[in-house]
């Protein structure tokens, strides 16, 4: 069985015990999170996609990890002018532990 969630403007697809990385959530580590913006569930050969969500379908995971993610270098260049500028980034993000999907 697995789906496909939305949550922070991306789409995953999901299966219980995955681990994966979302946009930061405001949880704290420990706590369960219920994501109920559920696209499609797969089970067994059966899909069921939602226009645009499944009704009454839920994703349960618990929170492993709050913090952030490798810095990334963004330079800006310009040539013959003099003029060249580098900044770093670092995302925050969510590590979440699928538990359960819920159709």
């Amino acid at each position: 069985m697995y789906a496909v969630i939305e949550t922070g403007g991306k789409q995953y697809k999901v299966a219980v015990g995955d681990k994966i990385d979302v946009e930061k959530l405001d949880a704290k580590p420990g706590e369960m999170v219920e994501l109920d913006k559920v696209l499609m569930v797969a089970d067994d050969g059966k899909v069921n996609i939602g226009t645009p969500v499944v009704e009454g379908a839920k994703v349960i995971g618990e929170l492993i990890l709050q913090d952030r993610a490798k810095k990334i270098r963004i330079s800006k260049y310009k040539k013959r002018k003099n003029s060249k500028r580098v900044q770093g980034h670092r995302q925050y993000f969510t590590r979440l532990l699928i538990k359960e999907i819920k159709s």
